[in-house]
């Protein structure tokens, strides 16, 4: 494979963290360096201009990618007798950030081992939601890159499918934009519309502002550090306050 990112010197102790990570998820990795990249926010490369671009950013667009077309394969050939709209629910579901952070968190335990600039270390962001969800999609990405699509669909569904089993059962995280477009399109024959009122912070710490309005009713607005969580809290606003389960 060509190297088109850059090469980062890995200490032994970093290296031992690294294979202790791939031990524990029983993956492996030819070119540790790739992995490593995968677990560098872009703090850190705003931070340090010897590394400028060294961030997981391209990693994670493709592994985003990765994951949707496992889990959608997944779903497919296990719900063989559900139409494209539950499936995708379930899919839109379990690829969230709300599903992916405690998963990065709990299974496999990445917030211990991401670089993160000074200014977003302090700032608590080594627990934060979507830069945990997006390191889950850079790892997925790395492994792809290194050994393949099997390795990366097998790690995918290790991760996924107790998820799409929660949800199946009932006892995943609730998508709340779907329950209340559902809800309003049956009383209303409408669609809710979000407003993103404001964008606060600098780049790597931005927060979204978002209210979600069902005529002349308002609801929010709900804050997020990204535009797409706000939107589901802004929805879960709404629905906790119309009684909607």
């Amino acid at each position: 494979m060509n190297k088109n990112y850059q090469i980062k010197k890995i200490s032994k102790e970093r290296m031992s963290e690294l294979k202790k990570f791939c031990k524990n998820l029983d993956i492996r990795f030819n070119d540790y360096n790739i992995l490593d990249l995968a677990l560098h926010h872009r703090s850190y490369s705003n931070e340090d201009k010897a590394y400028s671009h060294y961030n997981n950013e391209r990693l994670e667009f493709l592994g985003d990618s990765v994951l949707g077309l496992a889990t959608a394969a997944f779903l497919y050939e296990d719900m063989f007798q559900k139409q494209e709209g539950d499936l995708a629910k379930i899919k839109s579901n379990v690829v969230s950030e709300k599903s992916l952070a405690p998963i990065a968190k709990n299974v496999m335990n990445i917030h211990s081992l991401l670089i993160l600039g000074k200014g977003e270390e302090n700032t608590g962001g080594r627990l934060k939601p979507a830069i945990l969800a997006d390191a889950v999609e850079a790892v997925i990405g790395a492994l792809y890159l290194d050994q393949g699509y099997e390795a990366a669909e097998k790690l995918v569904l290790k991760l996924i499918v107790p998820e799409i089993r929660n949800v199946q059962s009932n006892k995943g995280n609730k998508d709340w934009k779907t329950k209340l477009q559902e809800y309003y399109q049956k009383t209303a024959k409408k669609c809710p519309v979000y407003i993103l009122e404001s964008v606060s912070g600098p780049d790597h710490e931005q927060k979204f502002s978002v209210t979600v309005h069902l005529g002349s009713k308002v609801f929010g607005p709900a804050v997020s550090n990204s535009k797409k969580n706000a939107e589901q809290l802004a929805a879960q606003n709404a629905c906790q306050q119309l009684d909607i389960n």
